[in-house]
């Protein structure tokens, strides 16, 4: 099978409308150095140091997505109108996300502070997942959380709404979305 890695970022939640966005990319490769690589070469090619979903044009944007839905890499996304309580969203994103028992590797995007580290190991332990290998990453340090930034961005802009670009990326990469969950429900 392979190794399966977990990768967590989240966009919106700190906005008073429109949608929060908790995104959840798993990869299951034999070789995360290489498919890693893989996603620095994409970012060389587009001429970006790392590739930012709040950073770059809908060109690049459509690059990146064109490129990165060549991968081998599902994700899962759970959409919440806003406000949020974050704490609260994030937890329940991830007992009904993460069903999976065999995961390696976890990563949260590394802004975070220290508490919700914490947190995501108890709810990770009171599903009966393994919380060992669960680490924080900063994001030019770590080519799986830049594209969960990405996917988590463009769920964002998708479900605003917000331009016809957004829903050109969507159809790009909506194959790779497996799971969607809008307020506790399932979307599409």
């Amino acid at each position: 099978m392979g190794t399966m890695i977990v990768f967590i970022d989240e966009s919106g939640i700190h906005k008073p409308i429109d949608h929060s966005v908790f995104a959840l990319v798993y990869i299951a490769v034999k070789d995360k150095e290489k498919f890693e690589q893989a996603v620095v070469e994409i970012e060389e090619k587009l001429n970006i140091d790392d590739f930012h979903w709040s950073e770059h044009s809908w060109t690049v944007r459509e690059k990146f997505f064109t490129a990165i839905a060549k991968l081998p890499f599902t994700a899962k996304i759970a959409i919440f109108r806003n406000p949020v309580k974050t704490s609260e969203a994030r937890e329940w994103s991830l007992v009904h996300l993460m069903v999976e028992k065999d995961v390696d590797q976890i990563h949260i995007d590394g802004k975070q502070p220290r508490w919700i580290e914490h947190q995501l190991k108890k709810v990770l332990r009171d599903k009966g997942t393994s919380v060992r290998n669960l680490r924080t990453d900063r994001h030019s340090s770590s080519p799986g959380i830049r594209i969960a930034d990405a996917i988590a961005g463009l769920s964002r802009a998708h479900y605003d709404k917000r331009s016809k670009n957004a829903e050109r990326l969507w159809k790009i990469i909506r194959k790779k979305i497996t799971a969607q969950l809008v307020g506790g429900q399932t979307d599409e």
